[in-house]
């Protein structure tokens, strides 16, 4: 019923991809604990998801990126898949899956990247490995 994607665009020194709003704490939009460490985290805490081509088999898992919007910069550890393969279910909160170019992003980093909190939600950014 959704399109699913098993790759992302290829990665370069700033990868072009687009940023949402997840929340990884208990009870959050995020569903379950984090795939990298099965914990959750605060909103405070710069993290991200990362769509499942990005997130290569949890091979950035723990390590840090960097994100460049909205004329600022920020560097967040990524702590979970952005699933683009699955959804509609409870692992998945039941939202559809996610597209191939997503950064979900904590509360924190909207804060850092100074974006004001009524357009939280979409953003087009560029990231890299940090």
């Amino acid at each position: 019923m959704y399109p699913t994607y098993t790759c992302s665009p290829p990665m370069s020194g700033n990868t072009q991809a687009y940023l949402t709003l997840n929340s990884f704490e208990a009870g959050g939009d995020g569903g379950g604990p984090s795939e990298c460490d099965g914990k959750y985290h605060n909103d405070s805490t710069p993290v991200v998801a990362l769509s499942t081509g990005w997130y290569n088999s949890g091979s950035r898992c723990l390590n840090n990126i960097r994100i460049n919007g909205n004329g600022r910069s920020v560097v967040a550890m990524v702590v979970d898949e952005c699933d683009s393969t699955e959804g509609c279910d409870k692992d998945h909160d039941y939202q559809p899956p996610c597209p191939n170019n997503i950064v979900d992003a904590s509360k924190a980093i909207w804060k850092a990247l100074g974006v004001s909190r009524d357009n939280w939600g979409d953003l087009d950014i560029t990231w890299s490995d940090a």
